[in-house]
């Protein structure tokens, strides 16, 4: 039985903390006894892994430099004595590992989840210096293994195991009137989504401003933004001067997202930067087509002119024309959107995930 500790910043709903619970959750029982540590607090995904019956600990990380945080990691590990400790993200790579080499853990594993250019030079500094204590860097794209070997890791260390996406059940489906009928939209809408949170990253402001000039053309076009974040505020200022009120709506986080997908004509993303973004997975296995930006990452997805399309960063022109011909052309809407569900069948699932996981983790344990 191989121990593993999975250490993480939080449980809010965010792609690499999804990527997580999916993986804690599926890992075979008869070959894991799994454990989750939350560096600074939990969210609405920890349920999922307590009705599992996996073992959540927050360790209640209250500053960015947190020294009681580092002696609280190091105490939980080593009373927990794991085989494997495995780190999500920036922070939880950064205490996590340190902690993990101090407590003489033998095999530790770092997660790198994003391309992620905000990195000043120091944290990049201390991301190779924490991988010498690392036995392997895993990563869910070539984009984000290209990006941190050009500053410096390992390329020897990667592994890249892509996301894993689940299929829609039966019982969460609605039919498009329905879904209509709930949101107050007519019944000849034609329905954009981006999903994804509300910060600059995203770029959502680019996409308020097409459907602004998309309207003119396609004055039944709507935006629906789901998901929440520090921009909101702004974003929702920025819909309301330009009087789109009608046609872009704010609906926050949800946990009802596998409802509305089917039900969209296309996904948008407007990101600058991304890993693997789950909203294009979970799209694309609605058989959704996407219309993204051309970015590392969203590339490894998004086959362009077979499953979408893939535009310049902030071309919103781009996004217009692209959308314009989608709306225009229903055909091509279903032949992509049928071409992106093949693919996610073939190459995306998440027992592939899974398994791709149980082998690393075995081979490094000797297993």
């Amino acid at each position: 039985m191989i121990r593993i500790l999975f250490i993480i910043p939080t449980l809010v709903r965010g792609g690499a903390e999804k990527q997580l619970v999916l993986l804690a959750t599926g890992l075979p029982r008869d070959q894991f006894e799994v454990h989750v540590a939350v560096l600074t607090h939990t969210g609405p995904l920890e349920a999922k892994l307590r009705a599992a019956g996996i073992p959540v600990t927050v360790i209640g990380k209250r500053w960015k430099i947190d020294p009681l945080c580092f002696w609280r990691v190091q105490r939980h590990i080593r009373s927990l004595r794991p085989d494997i400790v495995h780190t999500w993200l920036f922070a939880a790579n950064s205490y996590g590992r340190q902690a993990a080499a101090l407590a003489g853990v033998p095999h530790i594993i770092a997660g790198e989840r994003c391309v992620d250019p905000w990195k000043r030079p120091h944290e990049l500094a201390i991301d190779r210096l924490l991988a010498r204590r690392t036995e392997k860097l895993v990563t869910n794209s070539n984009g984000v293994k290209d990006f941190y070997v050009s500053r410096g890791l390992p390329p020897e260390k990667f592994v890249v195991i892509s996301n894993g996406v689940e299929r829609l059940g039966v019982t969460d489906l609605v039919t498009r009137d329905e879904l209509l009928t709930e949101l107050g939209l007519p019944a000849d809408s034609r329905l954009l989504g981006a999903i994804g949170r509300l910060w600059p990253q995203k770029r959502v402001k680019d996409l308020i401003w097409a459907v602004d000039h998309l309207r003119h053309a396609h004055p039944n076009a709507h935006l629906l933004i789901i998901g929440d974040g520090p921009m909101r505020w702004r974003l929702e200022r920025y819909r309301d001067q330009t009087g789109l009120a009608g046609q872009v709506h704010f609906l926050g986080e949800r946990n009802d997202v596998p409802r509305l997908l089917p039900h969209l004509d296309i996904l948008w993303l407007g990101s600058e930067y991304e890993g693997q973004s789950n909203a294009i997975l979970e799209a694309m296995a609605a058989g959704v087509p996407v219309i993204a930006t051309d970015i590392p990452g969203n590339r490894d997805l998004v086959v362009h002119e077979a499953t979408g399309y893939l535009v310049p960063v902030g071309d919103r022109y781009e996004f217009i024309r692209r959308t314009h011909w989608l709306l225009e052309d229903e055909h091509l809407r279903q032949k992509f959107g049928a071409a992106g569900r093949e693919r996610i069948e073939r190459e995306f699932t998440v027992e592939q995930m899974i398994s791709r996981h149980v082998m690393l983790y075995r081979a490094m344990c000797g297993s």
